[in-house]
This record gives C-alpha cells, sequence and structure tokens, in this order.
C-alpha cells in the first residue's frame, strides 16, 4: 500500500524531479518512492528525539527549581 502523502510530494516535483531521481540513485535507492519514504521517516525519528532532548530540558530545570526552593536562608 502507497502512502498518499509520498505519491503527492513526488507529483508536485515538477522540474527538481530529475535531481531527486540523482541523488535517490546515488544514494542507493531503487525507486524515488523509497527515497522519499526513508526521508519521511528520519524527519520522525529527529521530531521524536528533539520532543524527549525538550522534554529533559524541562524536566531538569524543574528539578533545578525545587532545589533551589528548599534552602533554609530563602
Amino acid at each position: 500500500m502507497q502512502d498518499q502523502k509520498i505519491l503527492q510530494i513526488i507529483e508536485n516535483l515538477k522540474g527538481r524531479r530529475n535531481y531527486e531521481e540523482k541523488k535517490a540513485a546515488k544514494l542507493g535507492f531503487t525507486s524515488l518512492y523509497a527515497y522519499f519514504e526513508n526521508k519521511i521517516m528520519k524527519e520522525k525519528v529527529a521530531d521524536e528525539e528533539k520532543s524527549k532532548e525538550l522534554e529533559e530540558i524541562r524536566s531538569f530545570k524543574e528539578r533545578t527549581k525545587t532545589k533551589k526552593k528548599s534552602c533554609s536562608c530563602c
């Protein structure tokens, strides 16, 4: 089953289609569809990693705030 989003991206390439096909072949993909499928998957993984990173930063900030408030001098 083919993803409609990928098919739409391929249809909208117009003048860049040749360039993207050469790039996909250079990277070892058998088709333009496989290339864009991999590209979208990489973007999703990068977004997930970024959200995890932001969550770690938020939790670290919360921990440091609670430590500062727990001292008796303030």
